[in-house]
């Protein structure tokens, strides 16, 4: 399988979450154990061009990638959540979506001064979440410069909103 061959296998569910929205359902590319095992080879092979120490994943998909990515890289991965999912002291983050306003938080303690951490996601549309997520990182102590997702909607302008960081994807979709 490839690139091209993933593409086709990720389907498109229109009006979901709400209506205008359309939403590229990650479940199809997952039922294919190739095209899971590309985005996995991928973003290994990507990310082990960085000097990352640690692998980030946004929640709740990007957990699906970037778990595998991590225990095949042999480094430790950091949870990032939706607020009131995490136990413990944690350092939070708000910011607006596209239609809605959101908290993410992380576990104070998974963070060190000097980490250099890449963030992997299922999908970047507005960059809006994984702009925080770097955020977040960074009020840790981190170095975030990073971004790795499956799916990229460009028409969305992401890459403007994540400018200050290297964002790779396996499929950008421009319209």
């Amino acid at each position: 399988m490839d690139r091209s061959e993933l593409r086709e296998s990720i389907r498109t569910v229109a009006d979901f979450p709400k209506a205008g929205i359309l939403f590229y359902d990650i479940t199809s590319l997952l039922a294919l154990p190739e095209a899971f095992r590309l985005c996995i080879d991928e973003g290994s092979r990507w990310i082990g061009q960085l000097n990352a120490n640690k692998i980030a994943a946004i929640d709740a998909r990007g957990f699906l990638f970037a778990a595998p990515i991590a225990y095949k890289m042999g480094l430790p991965l950091i949870i990032i959540r939706k607020n009131g999912k995490l136990p413990g002291p944690t350092i939070k983050k708000s910011f607006v979506l596209e239609y809605e306003k959101e908290t993410v938080e992380v576990q104070g303690h998974d963070i060190s001064t000097g980490d250099r951490i890449a963030i992997v996601d299922d999908l970047v549309a507005t960059g809006g979440t994984l702009k925080a997520a770097a955020e977040l990182l960074a009020e840790g102590g981190a170095s975030v410069e990073h971004v790795f997702a499956i799916i990229g909607l460009s028409f969305l302008n992401y890459r403007k909103v994540l400018q200050e960081y290297q964002v790779e994807t396996i499929i950008d979709y421009d319209s």
